[in-house]
């Protein structure tokens, strides 16, 4: 095993990838904070369109860290959960909320052009 395979490693940087999507870690966040309706997501995270929340629900429900419970109900209710795997996040989105609260206010802004 070379030096750059230690510090390049695919499945690390797919994790990365994962938890670096726009909106997976604030729905996410959510999902730790309790909420598991669609609505109620979409409600949370300002910004967040039905459609991106969709995806990204495939999207994490294919990595087995959300799973979806059909409730049926009149009419249906559909519920999403973290799973065992999801919860496991927690530890880590809780580092870099510390990290944020550590660094946060000695960061600059980034600069938001209109247009």
């Amino acid at each position: 095993m070379g030096e750059h395979d230690e510090v390049f490693c695919a499945v690390y940087q797919q994790a990365i990838e994962l938890i670096g999507s726009r909106w997976t870690g604030a729905i996410i966040r959510a999902m730790l904070g309790g909420i598991r309706r669609f609505s109620d997501l979409t409600a949370a995270v300002p910004g967040l369109s039905d459609r991106m929340l969709a995806e990204r629900l495939r999207e994490l429900e294919a990595e087995g860290i959300v799973g979806r419970v059909v409730i049926p109900e009149i009419p249906v209710r559909v519920e999403y959960h973290l799973t065992e795997k999801g919860r496991a996040l927690s530890g880590v989105i809780d580092a870099i909320v510390s990290w944020l609260e550590d660094w946060a206010e000695k960061t600059p802004a980034p600069l938001v052009r209109n247009g």
